[in-house]
């Protein structure tokens, strides 16, 4: 009988307490180590190749645009192709791997990265713009998804013993998880590491192969990943490494007949376009295609009169500015009953004027936003705010030598308001008045997203009644309604949010896995 045995029972990743001297000493040290190595170049890993091409990536600080985090060699179709070749000769090998063995790669690759921690949290600080604490819980929460789902893994090999099926005499029943065959994975900029790790290891520890097409901001740290897990040993071919043009390359693979699952996270639009392209059927494919996207929300915080304002300030403002609000989960919007909200406005006005903006690698609160597209942006989005609403603080540019935003407060905003619609993934809030508290779900429910939420509150009625009528895939009570945690927290969302999936939870794995009952008459 196969069992746990030898695996530690999982837990969750400690954060690195940075109120410590001597924790910033060392990340300071990790960040001088990585900028020793900046401006080097980064091939493909295709099967067993190491590939590099003329054609490169050039992933820049977001924070000091003159600074090159590195150069990374660039797919075109024709390498994808080779790389789809070499998943599919693999998967044949891999596939037969027990789920014990494919799940010790992931232990060791977990083990190691605790390791070198620092340095994954350094690299992202440069390459994607986060402080120590953001890189930090992004490394974390990277340790944590190889943990998780290896015990997930074994799990659901046991899942005949463990949840047995229904006996008949005569029968042998026996239900097992087969993996699906090779998968494009697709992971967003804004947790390169963490969620990069979490799709990639989801699929490779379920028996599938994949071809890893990271962000075009953030490939160096999804390098580093992937040569994380050559060096536990991996078998070559089944983490193909193709960073390249989404239209080119993402679309390319997309609609190939061999393809047989796509997981996605990023924008609703690009997410939109991968699931039309996928539900084409393309000559030679004997299967749907399967797509596991995580697309965005316009997360909100909502505030009745019987809570307590001074957390639910705290929360709105590091729910809305965390990471200069470049997460899924971000609360860019709050909406308040009417008899609180200048006093909860004035509170969130207050918190984020403390907010200090500046380069990450010196641990400001506030650091840049990922590229020129994004900033642009954030801005276009703060000229219409100033239109639709009251700018209340910040409102445009922060001094830096790369794409920095002051943190911006928008109030008495209708809950129709582009800005009160619209993804804007940025240091952007909007605050709405509610006139009761029924009225501000209401406004909460007013979207085309549901992913993460808030509802801050003293009134178990109202509680109850919230967690039944705030439509959105992870509400929280009198949290802020960012920092979920893998295991704790599935995460995933409704509507244009996504597919429903729960990145951290028990069910997530069988998105990457087929159900085979093998009956046999005894």
């Amino acid at each position: 009988m196969t069992t746990f045995s030898k695996i530690a029972p999982y837990v969750n990743e400690p954060f690195t307490d940075f109120t410590k001297e001597e924790n910033k000493q060392a990340m300071r040290a990790a960040v001088a180590k990585v900028k020793s190595e900046l401006g080097r170049e980064y091939p493909l890993y295709i099967g067993a190749e190491s590939i590099a091409t003329d054609a490169k990536i050039t992933s820049i600080n977001p924070g000091n645009v003159d600074e090159v985090i590195g150069y990374v060699s660039k797919a075109d179709q024709a390498l994808a192709e080779q790389a789809m070749q070499a998943a599919l000769n693999t998967f044949e090998t891999w596939k037969k791997v027990s789920p014990r063995a494919r799940a010790e790669y992931l232990l060791k690759a977990a083990k190691l990265m605790r390791e070198r921690k620092l340095e994954f949290s350094a690299l992202m600080i440069l390459e994607s713009g986060k402080n120590y604490v953001e890189a930090d819980v992004d490394t974390a929460e990277a340790i944590d998804f190889m943990e998780f789902y290896a015990r997930e893994m074994i799990r659901l090999s046991v899942i005949n013993e463990t949840l047995p099926l229904a006996k008949i005499a005569g029968e042998d029943n026996f239900i097992s998880y087969i993996p699906l065959g090779v998968g494009v994975i697709i992971p967003p900029w804004n947790f390169p590491l963490a969620i990069c790790v979490g799709m990639t290891t989801a699929a490779i520890v379920s028996g599938n192969t994949v071809l890893l097409k990271p962000a075009s901001t953030t490939p160096v740290i999804a390098y580093k990943f992937v040569s994380l897990m050559q060096e536990v040993g991996l078998p070559a071919g089944v983490i193909n490494f193709i960073p390249g043009s989404g239209a080119e390359v993402g679309d390319y693979l997309t609609t190939h007949p061999k393809t047989r699952f796509i997981s996605f996270t990023g924008s609703k639009e690009v997410g939109l376009h991968i699931n039309k392209l996928a539900a084409e059927t393309a000559p030679g494919q004997i299967w749907i295609k399967r797509v596991i996207a995580e697309m965005g929300g316009k997360d909100g915080i909502i505030v009745d009169e019987t809570a307590n304002l001074d957390a639910a300030a705290a929360a709105i403002v590091a729910s809305a500015f965390g990471f200069q609000g470049q997460k899924c989960s971000a609360a860019s919007r709050a909406i308040v009953v009417e008899s609180v909200y200048e006093q909860v406005a004035g509170k969130v006005i207050a918190l984020t004027e403390q907010l200090q903006v500046g380069l990450p690698e010196e641990n400001f609160p506030v650091g840049p936003v990922i590229d020129q597209a994004s900033f642009n942006r954030i801005l276009e989005y703060i000229e219409v705010g100033k239109q639709e609403g009251t700018l209340l603080t910040g409102g445009g540019k922060a001094a830096g030598n790369g794409y920095y935003i002051r943190p911006t407060v928008f109030g008495e905003v209708s809950g129709k308001a582009r800005i009160m619609q619209e993804e804007i993934f940025g240091p952007v809030l909007a605050l709405a008045k509610a006139k009761d508290w029924k009225d501000a779900i209401a406004i909460y429910n007013d979207t085309e997203f549901g992913l993460t939420g808030s509802y801050f509150s003293t009134s178990e009625e109202r509680i109850a009644e919230a967690l039944e009528t705030v439509h959105c895939g992870n509400l929280y009570i009198n949290r802020k309604c960012t920092g979920a945690l893998v295991g704790v927290h599935p995460f995933g969302g409704f509507n244009m949010s996504g597919t429903d999936s729960k990145a951290g939870g028990y069910d997530y794995l069988l998105l990457f896995t087929q159900a085979k009952l093998r009956s046999r008459k005894i």
